[in-house]
Formats: C-alpha cells, sequence, structure tokens
C-alpha cells in the first residue's frame, strides 16, 4: 500500500507540474503579444514557483522526483529502491500525459494534439545534457549536506536553465514524451524526443558517477586525516564542510 501511494503521489505531482509548464506556456504566449522572450519568461518563473510547492508537498511521500532520470539516478546511487522504479516511471510518464491534458481543457485548446515544433540539432542534444547533468548535480548536493533546501535549489536551477540552455532545459524524460503532445508554446515534435532522451540520460549518468567519485574522494580524505590525528582532521573537515 506504501508503494501505491508513493506512485500516486509521483503520478499527481508529475500531472500537476505538467499543467504548470503547458499551462504557464499558453499563458504566456497568449499575453505576450508576440514577444518569446516575455513569453518564456512567464513559463520559467511559473514553473520555478510550481516546483517548489510541488516538491514541498510530495516530497515527503514519494521524495518528489516528477523525473524518470532522476528516479533511476536515485535508484543507481542506492538512495532509492530499485522495487519502486517500475511504479514510479508509470506513474511519472502517465501523471505527465494527463497533466498536458489538463492544461489543454483548461485553456480550451484540443485535448489530443501533436507538436510541429522543431527541437533539432546537436547543439540542443548537448544542451539537454548538460541541463539534465546540471539538475541531478544540484540535487545530489544537497540531498547530502542540505537537504531542506532541495525544493528551493531544484527551482531556481531549473529557471536558469530555461535561458541558459538552448533547449529551455527540459531535463526529464517524461516531461519530454508529455511536450511532443501539445502543439503550443512548450511542444517538441515527436522525431525530436528520441534524442532529448538519449541525451538526458547521459547527463544523468555522468551527475551519478561524478556525485560518486566525489564522495568516495571526500570520504578517504577523511580518513586519512583522522589516521593522522585530530589537529588535522579539524582543518580537513572545516575545508570540506560546504
Amino acid at each position: 500500500m506504501n508503494a501505491i501511494r508513493r506512485a500516486v503521489a509521483e503520478f499527481v505531482g508529475t500531472a500537476l507540474l505538467l499543467a504548470v509548464v503547458v499551462g504557464s506556456g499558453i499563458m504566456g504566449e497568449r499575453l505576450s503579444g508576440g514577444n518569446v522572450a516575455i513569453a518564456l519568461l512567464a513559463n520559467s518563473i511559473a514553473t520555478g514557483g510550481g516546483l517548489v510547492a510541488l516538491i514541498l508537498v510530495f516530497g515527503p511521500i514519494s521524495g518528489a522526483h516528477f523525473n524518470p532520470a532522476v528516479s533511476l539516478a536515485m535508484a543507481a546511487s542506492r538512495r532509492h529502491a530499485w522495487n519502486d522504479m517500475l511504479l514510479y516511471l508509470l506513474a511519472q510518464f502517465a501523471g505527465a500525459v494527463a497533466g498536458v491534458w489538463a492544461a489543454h481543457a483548461m485553456f480550451g485548446e484540443p485535448i489530443l494534439q501533436v507538436s510541429t515544433k522543431l527541437r533539432p540539432g546537436g547543439a540542443l542534444m548537448f544542451s539537454e545534457v548538460v541541463a539534465t547533468f546540471g539538475l541531478l548535480t544540484t540535487i545530489f548536493g544537497c540531498v547530502r549536506h542540505r537537504s531542506e533546501a532541495v525544493p528551493y535549489a531544484v527551482a531556481v536551477y531549473i529557471v536558469a536553465a530555461y535561458w541558459f540552455t538552448a533547449s529551455t532545459s527540459f531535463a526529464n524524460p517524461a516531461v519530454t514524451v508529455a511536450r511532443s503532445l501539445t502543439n503550443t508554446f512548450a511542444g517538441i515534435r515527436p522525431q525530436d524526443v528520441p534524442g532529448f532522451i538519449g541525451a538526458q540520460l547521459v547527463g544523468a549518468v555522468l551527475a551519478t558517477v561524478l556525485d560518486g567519485w566525489l564522495h568516495q574522494r571526500i570520504a578517504t580524505v577523511k580518513a586519512t586525516a583522522s589516521e593522522a590525528g585530530s589537529g588535522e582532521t579539524d582543518h580537513v573537515g572545516s575545508t570540506l564542510r560546504p
């Protein structure tokens, strides 16, 4: 039953996240008078605000992953049980699609759509590697050292990544698939989805490997300092402390 509750939390949280992403994109585009920068600004701010609220609400229940790349990275780094993965992935993909349909319904758009918005090219694929790598690195660092900061750190990172990546930072396979089902501001044509997802998984793997290596090195340094004596331990500890 606890596994079902966690999966439901992931479904609802991911659905609301996509409603925020797609809905704010539609609203921003309608109100911006054709100014794409203003529409993107509205989209990014709404997404960041939504993420803070949703992670605070669902984090204590499921961890508030809302993202298959995050779930898989958490399991690979032994922060989450592999037993939950199938339910989590199903809930995230289904929730993402439901969120897109909810946004369409709210704005009087046709519920069933397929995007025609082109997002091709190596630059955008590399952007997704960077975006996902940065997202996972942010999450790992906060989980290790300042877990209470996760909602805020993730939100501000995503807002920033909307602007510093050429792809506007999808950084989420479930989000990518769902956004192929909306021919609005946030859309991506289905042909570009596999490249985005592949890049996101590469970014997640790189972040997971780096996190493991960095903290293995930190543990080794601390152990060496401890053996050398309490004075050196204090010095090294203060250097490594975030």
